[in-house]
């Protein structure tokens, strides 16, 4: 699980601006919220050009030099802020895997140029990478099976601690099992924007989907989201059509679907992907930007059942009930810091409390 995290210099975020998800609140209400005490699942609010999409961008900018996982390169674009005079950013991650604490920070100079690398497990260093004085430095410490790999990298965008993972054969021990899984997370690291968009706009229309008889699980995953509906398929010269039927009159899904209904369409295969692909963590953005307020509890509610740690943002605030999440699991953020609901006032929040109510009164302030 992602614990801590800490950005600077990159895109808007000027200063070092930290997201500390170890912080709770010790709330008898909503316990599934929080796993080994951290929060497990966290929506985001804040202004528009606050930078929510950055803050994704930002923990997922790990991905880009420790996996081979496709990204859009034009996220990256315009990487260092403007205003820091510095010509490096820096980026600090805490996890929480198999009971240990693991740290792994790295400075980079642009999207691709990695010039340090540190990782430690419970506060023992076991890799230092550096070359930020035009010497390297590389040192391997308590990975049995990587104590007589070759340390000289010249590829300036190649990760060291990558590097390690994919040329040495480990043996068992505690610290190589943890790096394994360590790497295991960050493979599984999910990023979406708003689901009116993305990957799974074609799933529900292939032959594949049919025959494997997807369409009656969707029609309920629909049906039970107040999208009443009935489906059936027709097949012409070959080519199967997925349909909604109006007491035996069908009309193909995709010609009268509604815009709200295709996102949640994106979302019943983003849900089915979190469950068949083990994804460990999920950042969406403007991930309700389509959906009636109803519709984005049920969104919450479907996501807190695979288990999966995930941060949303949106701008609904008919969501910021305590019968959802907990004050400790809202997030307020502005350009320079964020808290959340339960750090932004000096108020004792009960689970009786009428959070979107104060909320909406201005009674939470990000220090």
């Amino acid at each position: 699980m992602l614990r801590k995290f800490k950005v600077s210099n990159f895109k808007n975020f000027e200063n070092e601006f930290v997201l500390d998800l170890s912080e709770t609140n010790g709330y008898e209400f909503n316990t599934d919220c929080i796993k080994n005490g951290v929060v497990n699942c966290a929506l985001i609010y804040g202004h528009n050009g606050v930078g929510k999409t950055n803050l994704g961008l930002a923990i997922f900018d790990i991905t880009n030099h420790l996996t081979d996982q496709y990204r859009n390169q034009n996220d990256y674009k315009n990487y260092l802020n403007a205003y820091n005079k510095s010509s490096i950013a820096e980026f600090y991650y805490e996890f929480k895997i198999n009971d240990k604490i693991v740290k792994y920070e790295y400075q980079k100079t642009d999207y691709k140029t990695l010039i340090f690398e540190k990782f430690s497990i419970d506060d023992e260093e076991l890799i230092l990478f550096d070359r930020r004085e035009g010497g390297i430095q590389f040192s391997v410490k308590k990975l049995k099976g990587a104590e007589t790999l070759n340390t000289v990298i010249n590829d300036k965008q190649l990760s060291a601690i990558k590097y390690i993972r994919n040329n040495t054969a480990f043996e068992n021990s505690e610290n190589t099992q943890t790096f394994i899984d360590f790497f295991n997370f960050i493979d599984k690291m999910s990023f979406s924007r708003f689901f009116g968009q993305g990957g799974y706009a074609l799933k529900p229309y292939t032959d594949e989907f049919i025959e494997k008889g997807g369409v009656i699980f969707f029609e309920q995953f629909l049906n039970d989201a107040n999208i009443e509906c009935k489906l059936s398929v027709i097949e012409n010269f070959g080519k199967k059509t997925l349909m909604f039927n109006f007491k035996g009159k069908e009309i193909p899904f995709t010609d009268i679907v509604s815009t709200g209904t295709a996102a949640f369409t994106l979302f019943y295969f983003c849900f089915q992907g979190i469950l068949e692909e083990n994804i460990s963590w999920l950042f969406i953005d403007e991930f309700d930007a389509f959906y009636h307020h109803e519709l984005s509890a049920l969104v919450v509610k479907k996501l807190k059942e695979t288990g999966v740690q995930f941060i949303l943002t949106t701008h609904n605030t008919s969501i910021i009930t305590n019968d959802l999440l907990r004050p400790d699991c809202y997030f307020l953020m502005n350009k320079r810091k964020i808290q959340s609901l339960a750090k932004c006032t000096q108020k004792e929040l009960r689970e009786a409390h009428n959070i979107e109510k104060m909320y909406k009164a201005k009674a939470f302030n990000v220090d």
